[in-house]
């Protein structure tokens, strides 16, 4: 690699230990390590080389006593450190570095995408692989990009000779013109090494001004990447200032190395891009510590985050390691103020805000005095903070989609749902939606996210001008992300296999290589450490909270000897066919030692069917029958529950047998049954197209803390299911969510709801805040409503007028 940090072989360690005996039991662990790692196959006769190249790298590493040679400084050092296995490096890092070539993979798809969107600064890209020793990466990156046709020029720069004479042989034996320059990294420029090269030249005005700004250099690097050689930087700080000059305004920088960190030293720092799997334990940090002390934070300083991955090399017990991509964040401040205002203006569906002079934004800013505070949105206000404090701006912003909007991971209320999603699929019926609003390409929406199922149809039927969708949980954002990047940049086959059939055996491949360019990195962090949930032998809907449902009418299915029956009812091609194969099935779910021992419990009707405590007090309380009203007077609030939940379940399934076929028009239940969809190719025909996401924006908040950002009359449609079921009748949040709707919605704009009561409690608190109210279905014993019969009455509520003393400035 290059630059060491420091050489302190473990020769040296060793004879600081008072007791042989302790570095007579170290030595003999490190050789059984390597025993282990080089006799795993059976075969061990062919595995003797492997074995010498290992003891080489415990020699050369822990035990060989080292000196800075006939030269002095950082070379000699760095030279007496690899000089004795130089020829054995690559065999044997391959299972102590990991995460190189998910590195290069992220950073192929980034460059990809930017060629397809004509964003690189040339015909083709320079790439500077920096600490590139042997040169492995640059042939790994083979696998994902034609190398000799893709870049303009590549080089590799190194301070080890003898890993550089490696590098040059590598390259000769592949035939490729890679330029090996064994030099500082901190003194190394591009234009020393380059000559005369056209495609490397800057090709436009904003290149040449950004050049200008730092340094005379002429040519920049559309990619540079660092595999493990910060570690080993004493003064690394000097390079990675160095490769913010060397990196052209659109380039990326690619990152992989050792890191140790606890959660609390990144608390409050919202550019990090997310910090799933980050925090390292204190026994691990003690631990590490002592091996390496790499500092991440200076990069991710001078960087803007486009992805980070932190990982385990559970191999070597546990060493945690990061992978960064990023790319410029000074960029000219004209271009970050027009990011800012277009951003906070597609969130608030407000104007963009008035110019302001470039300077001004190196200042705290406050909004403009004509516009109310209440407007701005949390992304513009977080930014506006991050630049008065000269940090790089939330990760979010330099995402190549502006769809996901910044929020703030650590606070409690999203946090509260574990890294995981309630539905993995939406229980809405969307063609009831289109019926009763009749939605048009005119249009702004205001809709929660749940599966995200159906405002994907919204957008393709009816195409609306935006569509605001909300969830207070990130990982129902985080499952929209991934249905909205697939449309984007996969083929309608893999679509299909990943939600049709909830079964991809390459998903983590295709995650990396297609998908990351078109997520933000907390959706990308979330997926990658859920790639099972596509690769496991069970279904992608077999997770998430909806999964336990599904779950459970599998293994009641093989438990009663019904799984044949239920395939059948699957592919019923009448009513009355299907209604004689429900009679069947019908003891088998609907039975009551089963219902009261678990689907009735409050547990499994939150932790499946998502129906919080409030929303079942409704569903009692809407209970018609008259013992049990006295159960609920003087028996235990279970038992009244238990009662009500069934007939509830009742009235919800049995018409739905009797009134869909679920084989040609109930995908809802036909995915509850079988974990497959049916083919829909039209589907991803409209939403793969470039513009088909341009409109939607993603949220991640409460409904009403987003609905209040917006500014006064603007939305004409809000879909907002069951949520006002959440809200306790003792608290203001209904009169406030509902005051906020009205001041948001446009004259006569309408909010559709579904509830699980008759007519809930909160439907006078429209009246109040000038609503008027139809309520447009009821779901009465035996009646079907719609395609998932799941809600006792469906709603639409018609802006009126204003609240009394709210009058609203357009």
């Amino acid at each position: 690699m290059a630059i060491p940090r420091a050489i302190e072989p473990f020769s040296i360690i060793l004879h600081s230990f008072t007791l042989p005996a302790s570095a007579s039991l170290l030595v003999l662990s490190a050789v059984l390590f390597i025993v282990y790692l080089v006799f795993r196959s059976h075969n061990i006769f062919s595995r003797l080389d492997p074995l010498l190249d290992y003891c080489t790298f415990f020699y050369s590493s822990f035990l060989k006593p080292h000196s800075e040679g006939n030269g002095s400084g950082q070379q000699a050092a760095l030279e007496s450190f690899y000089k004795v296995q130089a020829n054995v490096y690559d065999a044997t890092r391959k299972r102590l570095l990991c995460g190189r070539e998910d590195m290069l993979a992220l950073a192929a798809a980034q460059l990809r995408f930017q060629a397809g969107q004509g964003h690189l600064s040339g015909s083709k890209p320079i790439w500077v692989d920096v600490g590139g020793g042997t040169g492995y990466n640059i042939e790994a990156m083979h696998a994902y990009l034609d190398v000799p046709s893709f870049f303009a020029a590549v080089l590799l720069v190194d301070l080890s000779p003898s890993l550089c004479e490696v590098a040059r042989k590598r390259f000769r034996r592949l035939g490729w013109d890679v330029k090996v320059v064994c030099e500082d990294a901190r003194t190394f420029r591009l234009e020393d090494h380059l000559g005369s090269i056209a495609d490397a030249r800057p090709t436009t005005k904003a290149l040449t001004e950004y050049a200008s700004a730092y340094t005379s250099v002429v040519y920049h690097a559309d990619l540079i990447t660092m595999s493990y050689s910060l570690s080993m930087i004493p003064d690394y700080y000097n390079v990675v200032d160095s490769m913010v000059r060397l990196l052209a305004p659109s380039g990326i920088i690619g990152a992989v190395d050792f890191y140790v960190q606890s959660v609390v030293e990144t608390t409050g720092r919202n550019y990090i891009g997310g910090s799933i799997n980050r925090h390292v334990n204190w026994l691990s940090r003690v631990f590490w510590r002592a091996w390496f002390d790499c500092d991440r934070d200076y990069l991710e300083y001078r960087f803007g985050t486009k992805k980070i991955l932190n990982e385990r090399n559970y191999l070597l017990g546990g060493i945690p390691y990061y992978i960064f991509l990023g790319c410029h964040c000074e960029r000219a401040f004209a271009r970050t103020q027009a990011l800012l205002e277009t951003v906070d203006a597609s969130c608030t569906e407000s104007p963009p805000l008035s110019p302001a002079k470039g300077k001004e934004l190196a200042l705290p800013l406050l909004p403009e005095p004509s516009l109310p505070i209440e407007i701005r949105s949390k992304a513009y206000q977080s930014a506006i903070i991050n630049l008065s404090s000269n940090l790089p701006l939330p990760s979010t912003f330099y995402q190549n989609s502006q769809a996901r909007i910044y929020y703030e991971e650590h606070l409690g209320k999203h946090a509260q749902f574990n890294q995981d999603y309630l539905y993995a699929f939406t229980w809405e019926d969307p063609r009831v939606d289109q019926r009763l609003l009749q939605i048009s390409d005119s249009d702004t929406i205001l809709c929660l996210t749940s599966a995200g199922d159906n405002l994907l149809d919204y957008l393709i039927t009816a195409n609306p001008r935006r569509i605001h969708a909300v969830d207070l949980n990130p990982n129902q954002n985080h499952l929209l992300e991934l249905k909205v990047a697939a449309f984007q940049a996969l083929p309608y086959a893999d679509v299909w296999k990943m939600f049709g059939e909830g079964h991809h055996p390459n998903f983590r491949r295709v995650l990396v290589d297609k998908l990351s360019p078109h997520m933000s990195s907390q959706a990308f962090q979330f997926w990658i450490n859920n790639t099972c949930r596509f690769t496991a032998s069970t279904s992608f809907y077999d997770h998430g909270g909806s999964g336990h449902a599904i779950k459970l009418i599998r293994w009641l299915a093989r438990f009663s000897g019904l799984g044949g029956a239920i395939e059948e009812l699957c592919k019923s091609k009448t009513r009355n066919e299907q209604r004689e194969i429900w009679s069947r099935i019908r003891p088998m779910i609907l039975s009551r030692t089963l219902h009261w021992a678990l689907v009735g419990t409050g547990w499994f009707l939150w932790k499946a069917a998502g129906v919080p405590a409030n929303q079942r007090q409704m569903i009692i309380r809407d209970s018609t029958d008259p013992p049990l009203r006295e159960q609920m007077e003087h028996r235990h609030l279970a038992d009244a529950t238990g009662e009500a939940m069934w007939d509830y379940i009742v009235n919800t399934l049995d018409p739905i047998a009797r009134e869909t076929l679920l084989s040609e028009e109930n995908y809802h239940y036909l995915l509850t049954l079988t974990g497959q969809y049916t083919r829909r190719p039209k589907a991803h025909t409209k939403l793969s197209h470039p513009q088909a996401f341009s409109g939607l924006r993603i949220h991640t908040d409460e409904l009403s803390e987003i609905i209040q950002r917006f500014a006064p009359a603007t939305l004409t449609i809000a879909i907002i299911m069951d949520s006002m079921d959440w809200f306790s009748p003792a608290s203001t949040d209904a009169s406030t969510q509902v005051r906020a709707l009205n001041r948001a919605l446009k004259p006569k704009g309408r909010v559709l709801l579904r509830s699980a009561g008759l007519k809930p409690w909160y439907v006078s608190v429209f009246e109040k805040e000038a609503f008027s109210v139809s309520r447009v279905a009821a779901r009465l014993p035996g009646m079907c409503v719609d395609r998932v019969n799941m809600y006792a009455s469906t709603w639409v509520m018609t802006k009126v007028g204003e609240p009394q003393g709210c009058a609203i400035n357009t």
